[in-house]
């Protein structure tokens, strides 16, 4: 069974609090690289397994991560979906934030070019 959440108005909310941790952090980055099974994900960590499986939980909840059983062995594996939705809005707010420098700067040359006009160095 494929665990999957991608919740409605609250998922950025989830998601930056998923990746508010530097473990959860960790163990996303990890999974860019391919899935793992829990077993291996805790490996580097001391911490034991039932913290590990609490991150993980966060990460599921949050959309970033999948787990599918098969067995006894747990595997996991990123959720572009979950990572998309932290990347669009980034964007829309640095896209926001690059229109507003543009203005600052046009209108600062515009008072610069003023200046120069009205015989101000």
């Amino acid at each position: 069974m494929v665990k999957h959440m991608l919740h409605g108005s609250g998922s950025l909310d989830r998601v930056f609090q998923a990746l508010s941790d530097p473990t959860r952090r960790s163990i996303v980055e990890r999974l860019r690289r391919g899935p793992a099974s829990v077993g291996d994900l805790a490996r580097p960590f001391e911490l034991s397994l039932p913290a590990v499986m609490q991150h993980l939980q966060v990460l599921v909840d949050s959309g970033l991560v999948s787990t599918e059983k098969i067995g006894r062995v747990r595997t996991c594996r990123i959720e572009a979906a979950g990572l998309r939705l932290a990347e669009d809005w980034l964007g829309q707010q640095r896209t926001g934030w690059e229109r507003r420098l543009d203005r600052l700067d046009e209108s600062l040359r515009d008072e610069g070019d003023h200046a120069t006009e009205g015989g101000q160095p």
